[in-house]
């Protein structure tokens, strides 16, 4: 399984972002691919607990999910949806340019390479959450955007 802390998986993701432009069509979805890229951004601060997110869900509904989510070998389907404070179109995150806001996001994803700790924030749709999880997470969330426009 694929994840944000393999060196590999990681390079694949990078690769795939250097590939994107400020008019890459998204397939699905309303965001911009400028838009995608602070959406990227923003989850990876609420990974690392910089960004607070509400939770959503029951507990069995949470570990469900992510269990189903995480560890089940399917791509993410098309439009699911965001918490309001991840959406770009209500939340607060101001871009700056497209290359400054893909920089940021390549700096905080090699940031994250070297991120370890005790405990993690909860997820707000999986609840408690790993290392592992997160990992996890951060690849295939990284991944269904990218897909979103074609990268």
């Amino acid at each position: 399984m694929k994840t944000l802390s393999r060196e590999s998986d990681r390079a694949e993701i990078l690769q795939r972002l250097a590939t994107l432009r400020p008019d890459s069509e998204r397939r699905w979805g309303r965001m911009t691919a400028h838009q995608m890229v602070c959406h990227l951004t923003d989850a990876c601060r609420m990974m690392t607990g910089e960004r607070r997110i509400a939770p959503i869900g029951s507990r069995v509904r949470q570990t469900f999910m992510k269990a189903l989510a995480l560890y089940v070998p399917l791509a993410w389907p098309a439009g699911i949806p965001t918490v309001p404070e991840l959406d770009q179109a209500r939340c607060d995150s101001s871009p700056l340019t497209f290359v400054e806001d893909v920089a940021a996001l390549r700096s905080i994803i090699d940031a994250l390479a070297v991120e370890h700790r005790p405990s993690w924030p909860p997820h707000p749709f999986f609840g408690a959450m790993s290392e592992r999880d997160w990992f996890r997470w951060a690849y295939l969330h990284k991944d269904h955007h990218l897909r979103q426009f074609g990268a």
